[in-house]
Order: structure tokens, then C-alpha cells, then sequence
């Protein structure tokens, strides 16, 4: 009789259990909430069919952006073609610690993905008890009782989630771990230009400082010479002082200009992750480059590339799960709890199979009155996900500003050159005249001067133009997210990035 009462009692249990999955898997594709479609990217406004700027007619049409921040951004620097900006670039890329600390970042939103994954599934715990205790003369007929309590219990409990709480955390959960891993890559954008951009600072003060040094020789030239002229009697004192005041003037330039490459080498040894007082950047081996001819007419769909853009979009997939979150708190919370052990009073009988003990069953939690909290829980999660949206957005329209402005900038800062490039062939034309007639002793020195200080203002310009046309250049790549290879205007191929998870 006992031996059947058993039976009956597992098969009871069994019976529970097997109901208890087909309510699990009847309500597996319940998950309350709102459904995530990606809100516009420029709300009520219509997208544009091309760059303002963008002077080509073929600049290509929009398409609905698939994120793509995750796919290499592909060697762009190589575009310059200079040996030791590929040096720094790779060096910044291993040793940065800003990137280290976005890749640690990643790896604890890869981290947090487990984390909210282990509520899928049962959680197990044991907490062996041995306890000494007395009942109270009271309780049991006048008579106290002093004895052991052994117990070796297994805890199980596991969350049914009928309403996709589980199952939304995990959806937010990877999303921010896109978002972690779209921050890699727009950290790693982020320093690469930034290399690029004082690297070319940096060889154009390199080029100030020779022009200055080859001007500063030039006047010593001169005012040797104005010295002669005026000890032959040709010249005046006034010639002397004027050569002498153009000297020590262009002399005291060279200070400043060596202060700002001295500044420029200790950000990049810090870019690069190295020491300042052991780094030091290689000579120039030619003067500096043009800009590479990257195309005005550039595909516009490259804007999907940006990974803040990327970043910004997983970001609101993520508050949109946390507002299924959210609502999910309305709905009761179904736990099947099991314990399953031995108990004894006696420690020598603890592990017999008489002294087993189990139970099982379902625990129920409703929220009948938590005063408001879930209410105002959703309405946080709502007004965050509103924030994320308008972030996207603002986003996006800084993405287009960005494109917009480094697009003129290659458009004006081109023509502001080619300018600048004619004046300077002037500049240096009418001071070999003025120098030839110095020297007839047509005119006095002080014209000379003036070309002098017209034909350095003029190359200083020039040298300084050169820097700007690359670092927009760089600017204009950054902008449209890099993904440039060493052929002008291919992009990068599209494989999958190291950095991103696969799940």
C-alpha cells in the first residue's frame, strides 16, 4: 500500500511537471511590450537625395541604412602615403589606452549579455545546515527536547517567463552589447584621425620651422650685406636697422613654432600609448603630400558606416526592451520551486534513503499594490526610450553636418590654394625684383623688406593651406565613417569584424 501510495505520488508529480512545460512552451511567444521598428532617422523630415555639396551630379540615392559600423574601416591612412604615419597609425591602434578601456567596455557588455541570459534557466543552490536546538517546555505536552537538525538540501527554482521579461532583457542586453561594440570602432575612428590630423599639424610646423630657419638665413644675407652698403656709403643706417629688426623678428618666430611640434609629438606619444619623454616621430621624407583626390560624389549609403549612428540605433532597440521590461512588472510571476535533500537528527543516518526529503511546486507573485512603482518603473522607461530616439536623430544630423562641412572644406580650401599658390609665385617674383633693384640702388631697402616680408607671410600660408587640405582630408573620412582602401573612392572589404559577438 505504501510502495503504491509512492507511485501515486511521483506519477502525481510527474503529472504536475509535464503541465507545467505545456504552460511554458503555450506562452513561449508571449513577450508584452512594444514591438522595436526603428523610428525615422530625421522624424518628419524628408531624407535628402544627395549631398548639398557634393558638386558631381551621380552622388548616388538614398537607401534604408542597415547599421555597418561593425565592418573594418580598412587602412584609409595608406591613402597619404607616407611611411611613418602607417607606423603611428598602427602603433595608436595596439597601444591606445582610451581604445583598451572601450574594449574592456565590450567585454562587460559581452559579459552582462550571460548574465541576463542565465535567468533562461533553472537556478540550482545548496545550503548544508547543522543546527543544535531546544523546544519549549510549552509546546509538547510540559516536556522540553534538545536535538540535532542535519540537513543537505538542493534548492531549485526556475522563472516560467510567460511574458518575455527574461526574454526581453537578453534582447536589450545584446543590443547594448552592439552598442558597446559599435563604441569600439568609432573609438578606434576617433584615434586614428586624431593621429592623422597631428601628424599633419605636425609636419606642417616641421616645414614652418625650415622655412623660417632658410628665411632667417636669407636676412643674415641681407643684413650682411646692408652693413657693406652702408659702410661704402650707399646705404643708411636706417637700411641696417630695418634689416636687423626683420632678422631678430623672424628669429623670435622659431621659439613658438618649436613649442607647438614639441606639444604635437608628446599628444601622439599619448595617442600611441607611449611614454612622451622617449617618443619621438621620424623625419619627413618629402615635403608634404597633396590631399588624395577622395571623390565629392561619395555613395551616400557610407553615412551607415558611422558607428556613433550604429551605437545610436542599438541604443534605442535596448530602451525599447526595457520598456517590455517594464510592462512585464503588470503581469504575475510564475517560479516553479524544488527541493530535493536529506534531513536527520542523527548524523550517522543523514545520507540513508529514509531520511530524504523533497517538494515541489509553483510560487505565484502579483502585484496587487506596489504604490505606483511599476506605473512610474514604464513611465521612466518610456521617456528614456523618447531620449534615445532623439539622440539617433541628433546624431544623424550631425553625421550630415560633418559630411557637408568637410565636403566644402575640399571644395574651398582647394580653390583657397590654388589662390594662395598663384600669389605666392608673385610674391616671389617681385621680391628677386626689388632685390635686383636694391642692389642697382634704385630703390632703398625698405621696399625690399616689404617683399621679403610679403613673399615669407605668402609661403607660410601656402605650407599652412597644405596641412589644412589633408587634415580635411582626414576630417572627410572620419566624416563619412573611413572604410577607404588604398584605391581612391573602394571601399573596404565587408567582412566580419573581430570585435563583435556572434550571437
Amino acid at each position: 500500500m505504501n510502495a503504491k501510495r509512492i507511485f501515486v505520488t511521483r506519477q502525481n508529480a510527474i503529472n504536475y511537471l509535464l503541465g507545467s512545460f505545456f504552460v511554458v512552451f503555450l506562452a513561449a511567444g508571449c513577450a508584452v511590450g512594444p514591438r522595436y521598428d526603428r523610428p525615422a532617422a530625421l522624424g518628419t523630415n524628408a531624407m535628402p537625395a544627395a549631398f548639398a555639396e557634393a558638386v558631381s551630379t551621380n552622388a548616388g540615392e538614398w537607401k534604408t541604412a542597415e547599421p555597418s559600423a561593425h565592418l573594418p574601416r580598412g587602412a584609409w591612412w595608406e591613402l597619404f602615403g607616407d611611411a611613418e604615419l602607417n607606423r603611428l597609425e598602427t602603433l595608436a591602434t595596439q597601444s591606445n589606452q582610451e581604445l583598451a578601456a572601450a574594449l574592456a567596455h565590450f567585454e562587460q557588455a559581452r559579459a552582462l549579455v550571460n548574465v541576463a541570459r542565465a535567468d533562461f534557466y533553472p537556478q540550482i543552490s545548496t545550503t548544508p545546515i547543522a543546527t543544535r536546538q531546544r523546544t519549549s517546555e510549552n509546546q509538547l505536552l510540559g516536556k522540553s527536547a534538545t536535538f540535532n537538525t542535519f540537513t543537505v538540501p538542493l534548492d531549485a527554482s526556475w522563472e516560467l517567463d510567460l511574458w518575455g521579461r527574461v526574454r526581453r532583457g537578453v534582447e536589450g542586453a545584446r543590443a547594448r552589447l552592439a552598442a558597446a561594440a559599435d563604441d569600439v570602432e568609432s573609438s578606434r575612428l576617433a584615434i586614428q584621425a586624431e593621429v592623422a590630423i597631428d601628424f599633419f599639424t605636425l609636419r606642417a610646423l616641421e616645414a614652418q620651422q625650415a622655412l623660417l630657419e632658410q628665411t632667417i638665413r636669407t636676412y643674415e644675407r641681407s643684413l650682411q650685406l646692408t652693413r657693406n652698403r652702408y659702410k661704402g656709403g650707399i646705404s643708411t643706417e636706417y637700411d641696417v636697422s630695418l634689416a636687423e629688426t626683420q632678422l631678430r623678428s623672424t628669429e623670435a618666430q622659431l621659439p613658438a613654432v618649436e613649442l607647438q611640434r614639441a606639444n604635437l609629438r608628446h599628444a601622439l606619444a599619448t595617442l600611441c600609448g607611449q611614454p612622451a619623454s622617449n617618443f619621438d616621430v621620424g623625419a619627413a621624407a618629402s615635403p608634404l603630400t597633396n590631399a588624395p583626390a577622395v571623390p565629392l560624389s561619395v555613395p551616400s549609403e557610407l553615412l551607415e558606416r558611422r558607428p556613433d549612428i550604429a551605437a545610436a540605433e542599438r541604443l534605442m532597440a535596448a530602451a525599447n526592451a526595457d520598456v517590455g521590461v517594464a510592462v512585464a512588472a503588470f503581469y504575475p510571476r510564475v517560479t516553479l520551486n524544488g527541493l530535493a535533500g536529506f534531513q536527520s537528527i542523527d548524523a550517522g543516518t543523514l545520507f540513508n534513503w529514509s531520511s530524504r526529503v523533497w517538494s515541489i511546486g509553483p510560487a505565484i507573485q502579483l502585484p496587487l499594490f506596489t504604490g505606483g512603482r511599476n506605473r512610474a518603473q514604464l513611465a521612466a522607461a518610456r521617456a528614456t526610450y523618447d531620449g534615445t530616439v532623439a539622440n539617433y536623430r541628433q546624431t544623424v544630423l550631425h553625421a550630415f553636418q560633418e559630411v557637408e562641412d568637410q565636403l566644402a572644406a575640399q571644395r574651398l580650401l582647394g580653390r583657397e590654394f590654388e589662390a594662395e599658390s598663384a600669389a605666392l609665385k608673385s610674391a616671389r617674383r617681385t621680391l628677386e625684383i626689388s632685390e635686383s633693384r636694391y642692389k642697382g640702388g634704385v630703390i632703398t631697402y625698405l621696399e625690399v623688406a616689404i617683399a621679403q616680408g610679403v613673399s615669407l607671410g605668402h609661403e607660410q600660408t601656402v605650407v599652412q593651406l597644405s596641412a589644412r587640405r589633408l587634415t580635411a582630408a582626414v576630417s572627410l573620412i572620419k566624416a563619412l565613417g573611413a572604410g577607404w582602401s588604398t584605391e581612391v573612392g573602394e571601399a573596404a572589404p565587408e567582412k566580419a569584424a573581430t570585435t563583435r559577438p556572434n550571437n
